[in-house]
This record gives structure tokens, sequence and C-alpha cells, in this order.
């Protein structure tokens, strides 16, 4: 046989193919489980702890979420953010401690268990307040369990054996501690103040249990009839006041003027109205259809002039016939707050539910009437539509406020009422949790006052930390300056968040703390029946707190009184207070008993960051902040990082009702927590974003690619050894160091978001260099060494070398990431190396940043994408196949310095590459023949098939090595 007629050697068993167990597949749904459950067994948790003891700390406290139901995309979202900042400061080398925490008092789950209640046709009231505290216990600490299980599936390494919750008797004592700590400094006190309050739960609200709807309501011009006035034209006139509250008319006290507003009066079939000049028209329109203005006669105007001239004006009250309170005069006062926006300009004034009305009134000595009961139904001693008329129902009720209903009614009868129409269009608060309307009323609650100095009762530190910092300027005397100053030492992410709550703080009332509930820590004071004041005793505030960690919020009970009180009072001279505390001084707290308690050695006061949606601006952060400003001077964090709220994939507000929420358990389910985490970190939360079935998609594939890199660089990886193919980096190729720079660059860059919590650039640097300068670039170029150079071949150790680099940075830098992902590809090469999670990044060396290299490479990968573009034609129509078949002409001047036109072939990836005088690329077939080896169509190879030289070398050697 000749050698034509031999057959050829198959030389596949001369080239090294990638090999590894990390499959392409992911199948994370079935995998992470597993994972997660060998990290439980390990306690990675507590490994990592002793791993980073005696480090810097990084403490992240975590703002506790309610116990009342499964964790959805939101909750999902921000705990991913929190476990990243936690990784990210661990991966740094920091002792970074994660305590989760629930929110276990307070209307949310009450709620839920009157809603099982009221199922099975109970009453709450009905039942022992210890037994009902009891089924809201234990409800929470079911959807603690469930959530916790959820939170851990998703990846979340922290101490879940150990987490804390608001209504472990430990954490009541200590709330209540520091609720004593306010009333021995003297702030709290109780007053009555109108207070969001909601009738269907029957009990305030504080701003952060509210959300505005658009409602229509009925709108209203009544008429108020002048008695006396300075003005003698305006006597027997009728003051017109307009209002979308018809309900509170029965508790007008007096009408309100703006002093600098124009008002006129006209006369307009034989009655004199009075409005403000500029609103004139609006009413006309609105009253044009009544028996006041419609039988069109003329309108004579009869006095104009400025409200400050109204001074000691008097009016009667609509249904002053009634006699008792309604025929009390109602006066005229000056309110800056009245506008000439809508209305008449006039403002009827009811101090039982309103601020401005409360406010104003009460300056003149007109105060409220607590005249609206809890369930928002009229006291039944009250001589308008009180008693058990059929007419009686919740001014909440829309038939109550309709222009047929009885205020409406009465008012027509009584000849006050000039227009009424259901048609008016606004905003109006409502009780996030019920949905229902919610009031203003006057009740008696207990308060921490904003504005009354409170310097002299912090601690001595706090006092003197004040004095070095203050230096010349005022002292800081009030909480809300406390307060506002903490704001601004404070680092907010992103920076608007400190203009969101600075002016939130700069314009609150005073913080109402009590709740006329069950379920929540007590307002534990003694409040003594003759003289009205609480009693300050640091002896019985002792037994107070002891009683309660003994036995939790039960032990405030009456049968429990004399014994907390002790023998120097008498039970029968003091009233318990019987209101809970608004839940957010709960979590107000959290700082106190997680952060300082003792129970948690790792964590450290203050925290170095709390995270939560921006709607907390409100909430927790503020409640912390004043919380803490109040009893330590500062505020409980140094910085504070904001996210927005996930919407659907059309921008559209999540709602079981649209059928539009995504459920992150399912997501789990069908993509694994890893595309999860990946989402959540590729958006940019800071602002609202979006998620759905396409977005998820996109991740997934995204998510691939990531995957498809460490796939490629553990098969590259099989069987390396550094000590014997390792190369220094000074003696490595041009382009493995180029990659080296670029790695330290991104490593940079890497770091920086990290510091900047910015995390969706820390996703979108990573995945980029992945795909663009590894797979799309280096990975592509280096292949034809990786699979035939010579095993000792100084380019493929060096590039073998590189790899293991990338490997062991990409890895740590995925993994907070991905978090089982990392894992499985860490496990995979490393099997007896314990987790990628005890891991952090060490320092690169400053040698491979070369600025010179890295511009004559970047200038290189502008001009490889011109080649590439100019190949793809040929490839499309199939004149070649790849771009191995491909004979290139460059601009010669776009080529940077110190490439050889071999180099030049070996990074385009092409047969070979000359350098032309036009500006345009040029591709022709090459006429070379094809190695059977490495593929590549080079002038040496003889005929097809035949081998390079470069490949004759290697199959020689190894064939003298086998």
């Amino acid at each position: 046989m000749n050698d034509a007629q031999k057959p050829q050697r198959d030389y596949k068993d001369t080239v090294f193919l990638p090999k590894t167990d990390f499959p392409m597949k992911a199948g994370l749904p079935q995998k992470e489980p597993g994972i997660l459950a060998r990290w439980q067994e390990e306690n990675l948790y507590r490994k990592l702890r002793e791993e980073r003891a005696g480090r810097e700390k990084f403490v992240l406290h975590d703002g506790p979420p309610y116990a009342n139901g499964d964790m959805h995309i939101g909750h999902a979202l921000n705990h991913v953010l929190k476990d990243m900042v936690v990784r990210t400061q661990s991966l740094l080398g920091k002792d970074a401690p994660y305590v989760p925490g629930w929110d276990c008092h307070g209307l949310p789950i009450e709620w839920k268990v009157e809603e099982q209640y009221r199922k099975k046709k109970l009453n709450k009231d009905e039942v022992p307040a210890a037994e009902f505290r009891a089924e809201c216990r234990a409800y929470a600490q079911r959807w603690v369990d469930v959530q916790r299980e959820q939170l851990k599936r998703l990846g979340v390494n922290g101490d879940w054996d150990n987490p804390y919750l608001t209504m472990d008797f430990a954490a009541e004592a200590t709330i209540v501690s520091e609720l004593l700590k306010f009333a021995e400094s003297g702030n709290v006190y109780r007053g009555a103040k109108p207070v969001m309050w909601s009738p269907v739960e029957k009990t305030a609200l504080a701003e952060a249990e509210v959300e505005y709807e658009d409602i229509v309501s009925t709108q209203i011009d009544v008429a108020f009839e002048i008695v006396e006035c300075p003005i003698p034209e305006l006597v027997g006139a009728h003051a017109v006041i307009w209002t979308t509250t018809p309900w509170t008319i029965p508790v007008n006290q007096a009408l309100a003027y703006g002093p600098e507003i124009s008002y006129s009066a006209w006369r307009v079939n034989g009655r004199v109205i009075l409005t403000a000049t500029d609103l004139w028209d609006d009413f006309a329109h609105r009253a044009g259809t009544t028996p006041w203005l419609s039988d069109g006669s003329g309108w004579t105007l009869v006095w104009t002039g400025r409200g400050s001239d109204l001074a000691g004006t008097v009016a009667h009250h609509p249904m002053h016939h009634l006699g008792g309170f309604f025929a009390e005069p109602r006066p005229f006062l000056p309110g800056n707050f009245v506008t000439t926006d809508s209305g008449t300009g006039l403002v009827h004034m009811a101090p039982d539910h309103g601020e401005d009305d409360f406010e104003l009134s009460k300056a003149y000595g007109i105060g409220p009437k607590f005249v609206v009961e809890a369930d928002g139904r009229y006291r039944d001693d009250w001589l308008w539509l009180g008693g058990e008329d059929e007419r009686r129902m919740s001014v909440i009720n829309p038939k109550f406020n309709a222009p047929d209903g009885p205020i409406c009614s009465d008012l027509r009868e009584a000849g006050a009422l000039l227009s009424a129409s259901a048609d008016y269009t606004h905003s109006y608060p409502h009780s996030w949790r019920s949905k229902a309307k919610v009031i203003f009323r006057c009740t008696p609650q207990w308060f921490v006052p904003m504005d009354r100095a409170i310097l002299e009762h912090l601690d001595t530190g706090a006092e003197q930390r004040w004095e070095n910092e203050g230096g010349t300027q005022e002292p800081l005397e009030t909480l809300r300056q406390l307060a506002m100053q903490a704001i601004a030492d404070t680092r907010f992410v992103p920076e608007k968040g400190r203009n969101r709550i600075g002016s939130m703080v700069e314009g609150r009332p005073d913080w109402v703390l009590s709740r006329q509930r069950a379920w929540g820590v007590p307002i534990t004071l003694f409040v003594d029946r003759k003289t009205g004041e609480y009693l300050v005793d640091p002896a019985v505030n002792a037994r107070i707190v002891a009683a309660v960690r003994e036995k939790g919020v039960d032990a405030w009970a009456d049968e429990a009184a004399p014994d907390l009180l002790g023998p120097s009072y008498a039970p029968a001279d003091y009233e318990r207070v019987t209101d809970i505390l608004d839940v957010w001084f709960d979590s107000g707290c959290t700082h106190a008993f997680v952060l300082e308690s003792g129970r948690w050695p790792d964590l450290k006061w203050p925290a170095d960051l709390y995270l939560e949606g921006s709607d907390q601006h409100r909430g927790w952060f503020q409640s912390s902040l004043l919380e803490s400003c109040a009893t330590r001077g500062r505020a409980p964090y140094d910085a504070v990082l904001t996210h927005g709220f996930t919407m659907a994939s059309d921008g559209k507000k999540m709602s079981k009702s649209l059928g539009n929420t995504v459920d992150p358990i399912k997501v789990m389910e069908q993509y694994g927590a890893d595309i999860i985490r990946l989402w959540a970190l590729s958006v940019d939360f800071t602002e609202d974003h979006r998620i759905g079935d396409e977005i998820l998609k996109g991740v997934a594939d995204q998510y691939r690619k990531l995957r498809n890199t460490f796939r490629y660089m553990l098969g590259a990886l099989e069987g390396f050894d550094y000590e014997a193919e390792g190369v220094e980096p000074a003696e490595m190729p041009e382009l493995e160091r180029y990659v080296l720079g670029q790695l330290h660059a991104l490593d940079t860059t890497l770091r920086q978001a990290i510091a900047d919590f910015d995390f969706n650039e820390y996703t979108r640097v990573l995945v980029d260099f992945a795909n663009e300068d590894l797979s799309a670039f280096f990975f592509d170029i280096r292949k034809d060494s990786l699979y035939c150079d010579a095993p000792g071949d100084l380019r493929r150790r060096a590039y073998r070398t590189t790899l293991d680099i990338l490997f062991h940075a990409l890895v740590r830098y995925a993994a907070p990431v991905l978090v089982f992902t990392a894992e499985e590809a860490w496990t995979t090469r490393f099997p007896e190396r314990g987790s990628v999670h005890l891991q952090e990044l060490h320092p690169l060396p400053g040698e491979w940043v070369n600025a010179n290299l890295a511009a004559r490479f970047e200038s290189l990968r502008v001009l490889r994408e011109r080649v590439m573009e100019a190949i793809e034609p040929l490839r499309r129509e199939k004149v070649i196949r790849s771009g191995l078949e491909a004979e290139v002409a460059v601009p010669a001047e776009a080529v940077p310095s110190g490439f050889t036109d071999a180099d030049l072939a070996e990074l385009f990836i092409t047969a070979s590459v000359v350098r032309g005088q036009g500006d345009a690329v040029t591709v022709t077939r090459t006429t070379d023949h094809k190695c059977g080896r490495c593929w590549r169509l080079l002038p040496e190879v003889a005929e097809d098939g035949a081998l390079c030289e470069r490949c004759g070398e290697a199959v020689a050697e190894l064939d003298a090595a086998a």
C-alpha cells in the first residue's frame, strides 16, 4: 500500500478537550436544596464567624418584616440585597454577621387572628385577653417558621437558629425599658389630638400604616348665618363653607378665614352670600341650580374687603334650632392655612377631626367634644344623629355622606344646604390592612413630644458628644433638632433619601405612641387618679421590666398591679394604662435589644447599615432614629440604603386582583434561587423596577452564559498543577498580561461598587467581563492554544495559569450573587477545601497594571470588531464557513504598534492578515490547505489533512511520551 492509499490518522486523541463534571444544564431547583442542606449540616454561618473572628466588623441590622404570610417578591429582593451586603463585606475580609428578625406584635397579626374569629362567628372582645394574645403569639410563630425556611431557601446566610423576635420576653422587656426611659425623662405625655383612626380596626394608626387611594366623595356648600359682625352689611348674611366630609358638620365649632384673602358679599334673591372673591364663580357654578341662585335675579355686590375685616364675626350653626351645643355661637377665627385653591375661602372648624382645626381652635380656647366613637358612629347622647336612630351608621359609610343621606337631608330641611353632589375625586387615606377609609379623630392618646427640650435627659456621653461637636453652634435640645442633626450625619444611599426622611421629620407632629388593641407591648404606666400624672419611680419601673422579662406582656395585668407598685403605693390610687405601644416603637427599639443586649455578641452598636424599602423613611428608619436620638443622642445607624418597589413587567403595581403578581417560591421551583438573586442584583433597585416571565427568561439566559464561563474554565483547568505548569506573569505573552490587567481593573471596580452599595454596577461589570472580555475574546482566541499546543508549551502553560487566576477571582466575585452556583463550581474543582463562602478577596499585584499595554489592546479590539463585521457577510453567504478560512487586509494605520501580522491572525482567528493602504477592511477566501489537527489553513500545510509545523511537533512529542 502506497502513502496515498494509507488511511489518514485521526488526531482526536492528541487534542486536549476540556473535561469537567460541572454540567451545562444547571438543574438549580433540584440541586440547590442539597447544597443548602450541606451548609446547614456544616453550620456554615458559625464557621464563617470563627474564620472572621477578630477582624473589622460590619453590622447590617435587619429590619423586621411582619410574620403574617408567605414571602413575596418584595421580601425576596430585600433579603437578597441584605445578603449581598453581608457577603461582599465578608468577601473583603470583614466580620459581617447577620441576625434576621421579625416584627411579631401589632395590628397586622391581630387583624389576621380576628379574621379567623370572624369566620367562626366569634367576637374577639369576648375572649380573655391573655388567651387572645396567646393565639396571636402562636400565629406569629407559625409564620416566622414558614418565612425562615423560605428565606433560607433563597440562599440567605444568617443566624437562622437564633433570630430576634419582638415577641420574645427579653425583647418585650427591653421595649418596656426603653419606654420607661422616655417616661422617666418626661418625654411622654397624655393629650387629646386628632390622630388618624381606623373605625374598622378601632385604633389609631401611624402614618406608615396608611396608604392613599383616589375616591369619589360628596362635596357640599353649607350656609352659616352671621349673627354678629363689625360690618353692618354682613349681619344676617350667610357665610358659605365647602367640605368633602359632610359628617364633620355635626361637630363644627367655628369658621376660619384667611386674613390676607379678599372676600365679597353678594345679594342674590334677597339673601346676602359671603365667599372669597376669587372663588365666587366656582361656588355659583356648584350652587347654580339651587333656589338660592337659580331664579335669574341679578347679583348685587354688597361688600368687599380683606379677611382681617371679619375679626369678631359670629355665626349660627345651621342646626342651631336643636339647642344645646348647636345653639352655641360659631366665631370666625384667622387661619393662615386657609387658601383660595378650592372651596369658598371659608373653612369650617371641627377640632375633633382635623389638625389645623384642632390647633386653631385650641389657641382660642375651643376644645374637642369627643363625639365620634371608636367604631365611627356618633355618641348615643349626641343631639344630632346620635342614639339608636335607623340613620345611625359609621361616618365612613358613603350612604351617610351622600347627597340624599342623613347629613345632607337635615341640612337641606334646615335651609342651609346650597349644593351637594357626589362627584368630587380626590386622594384619601386608607388603612393598608383593612383597606377601609380612615378619619381624623380626637381621642386621648400618649405622645412623645418633638419640640420639648430633652438634652438634659440624655446619657452623659451623648451630652458630651453634642457639646464637643457642636462648638459654637446653637445647642440641640429637642428631639426634632437631634433627629435632624442625626440625618445630616448619616450616609444615605441613594442620596435623595436624606431629603425624604428629613422633610418628614422636619414637619411631623408629636409621635402618637398609643394603640387601642390587645396584641402588643403595653404602655406600662400607672396614672395618679387625682392628678392625672403618671408615676415615675425607678424601683417600680425595675419591677415592671423584671416582670415582663419573666412573663412577657401578660405580666401587665390588674391582678399584678399591687406587686408592681410595691408597698409605697395604693393600687386604688392609680389607673393602669391599658393601651399598647405603636408597633413602630417596638421596631424602633430593635437596635437596643439586638445590637446592645449581648445575646448576639458578634454584633455592635451602632449598626453600620440599615437597609429597607423607601417606605421605611416614614416607618422603621424614622422610628429607630427618633427612639435612639431621644435615648442616646444619635441615630442607631451610620448609613441607610433604600430600594424601590417591584412592579409588574408592564410597570403596573402588583395586585392579586389583577393577576400580575410574581411568586418567588414558584420562581425558585421553576428556575432556582440563583435566578432570583441575579435578577434582584441586575436591576436598578434604588428605583422602582420590574419583573415578569420575559424578564426572568432574559435573566436565565444571562445566567447560562455565566455558568458556561465557569464550565469552560473548569474543563480547561482539568489536571492543572501550578507547581508543574505555572508561569509567572512577567514571563507570559502580552495577551495574558493584558487580561490580568483587565482583571485588576475589574477588581478595582467591584471593590468600589461594594463601597457604594452599587450592586447593579457590580453585577453588570462582572457579567460583561465574563461575556465580553473572556468568552468572546480571551477564551475565543486561546482555545486553539489550549487544544493543540504541546502540554509544555509556554503559551499554553501561561494560558492555563491565567485561567487558574481568573477562576479563583471570578468564583469569589460571583459567590455573593450566585451563591449556589459559585459553591458548585468551587467544590467541583476543590471538593476538599470547604465552602467558597469562607474565602476572601486578596489585593491583586499592582504590577499587573500596564496602561500602555491596555491601550494597545483596546485599540486592537476595536480593529478586531471591524474584522469580524467584515467576515460576517461572507460567512452568511457561505463563501467561507469561519474566520479560519479568511485572508484579511486591514488599514495599516489602524494597527497598534508592537503586533506582527502573525499576531493579528492569531488574535483575529483568521488564516492570515496583511496591512493594506485604504481605510477599509477587506476579506477573501484563502487558498491554503487545512491542518488535519488544528484545522487552521496555513501556507505550510501541503495538503488538506496534513499537519502544520506546530501540530507536527506536538504530535511527535505526545507520541514519544506515549
